[in-house]
């Protein structure tokens, strides 16, 4: 009976006492779970459902309304309100169970790892603002230095590469910057448009590892200098880095160690978002400043860029952000949407200990 009925419930609540047990013992779940279990998986997607040339989320949730359509005319055939409700009851606790039980099965127990900056050897620490401005500073130089090698005039850059052209080219440098980082790179996931385009931007987000399938997701109407490092961050979730300071870390790394300009361009831009964001929290007046020795061409990027973001609104962004917190801090990441915002310090401690400072 136990078996037969209550099944999925039943392991849901196995796989949470084993998450209880995986976060108090992260040596033993990297070794376990990141490095030995979750490869394997990755694998077996990437040589199956991953192969399907349209978002496997949508098979996904065409089961979902299949099962639903199941339960109705399971709960129709019932006989009394007694019957009804301990059917329904089941059918939720075992549905219940079956999503805890696949999302932590199939990428979720990462949560538990050891974390990605621990493994590097990086010591993140906030950077004040003389500090900041001098990476500030590194940064728009790299940025003025790569926009020369994509464009020779100082018009918005609106067009790049093909999609599956740039799909291929981030996932070539996210293999071999992860193998020189010393963090799995076994597999071939997917990044793939999801349609219909602006979904994704309206719900609050540019893209979204989904574990059920697998796969990342990213928006179509991002701008095009925004792509490369949205694909990297997502692709870095693909391979068992779950927290998003961490992705973002990941994505920066791919795309600045890049020997394609587009990508190295695309990364510095999204670490320059963050640093500015944190110099107009400490200085206004030296942020407005510092925006002045800007190029021609880098500021009317920033200005292309901005215009896209106007152009399709989320439907409640503090709704969004508030969800995606919630669900953070669940995982076991203190920061919950804070930690998107630790790139600045990751990126300064990186650079430090490729120079041999640290």
């Amino acid at each position: 009976m136990l078996k037969r009925n209550w099944t999925w419930a039943a392991l849901g609540v196995i796989c949470l006492v084993i998450r209880y047990f995986a976060s108090r013992a992260p040596e033993e779940t990297e070794r376990v779970y990141s490095r030995d279990f979750f490869p394997a998986i990755r694998n077996i997607i990437d040589m199956s459902i991953a192969r399907i040339p349209f978002p496997t989320v949508y098979i996904f949730f065409a089961s979902i309304i299949i099962a639903l359509g199941y339960y109705f005319y399971r709960l129709y055939k019932s006989h009394g309100w007694k019957q009804k409700l301990i059917y329904t009851l089941q059918s939720l606790l075992n549905f219940a169970g079956l999503m805890v039980f696949a999302f932590l099965m199939l990428w979720g127990f990462n949560y538990q790892r050891v974390p990605i900056f621990q493994q590097l050897g990086l010591k993140p620490v906030p950077l004040d603002k003389e500090t900041l401005v001098q990476q500030l500073s590194l940064t728009r130089d790299l940025l003025h230095q790569t926009r020369n090698d994509i464009s020779d005039d100082t018009l918005a850059i609106g067009s790049t590469l093909p999609y599956t052209e740039l799909e291929n080219v981030v996932r070539a440098n996210i293999r071999e910057n992860l193998y020189m980082m010393g963090l799995n790179f076994t597999g071939n996931p997917r990044t793939k448009e999801i349609m219909p385009g602006g979904m994704l931007r309206k719900l609050g987000i540019l893209g979204i590892y989904f574990p059920f399938v697998g796969e990342s997701y990213i928006d179509p109407t991002l701008h095009p200098l925004e792509k490369p490092f949205t694909i990297a961050h997502e692709m870095a979730h693909s391979y068992g880095v779950t927290n998003e300071g961490e992705a973002n870390f990941i994505g920066w790394v791919i795309c600045s160690h890049s020997d394609n300009a587009l990508l190295k361009y695309s990364g510095q831009l999204k670490l320059l978002n963050y640093q500015l964001n944190d110099l107009y929290r400490l200085d206004p007046a030296g942020y407005r400043q510092f925006l002045t020795t800007f190029s021609i061409g880098l500021r009317n990027d920033l200005i292309d860029m901005a215009k896209n973001h106007r152009e399709i609104k989320a439907y409640s962004l503090e709704l969004s952000r508030k969800s995606n917190d919630i669900f953070l801090k669940s995982q076991g990441v203190k920061a919950g949407v804070q930690s998107y915002a630790q790139l600045p310090m990751l990126a300064y401690a990186w650079r430090n200990k490729i120079n041999g400072q640290q």
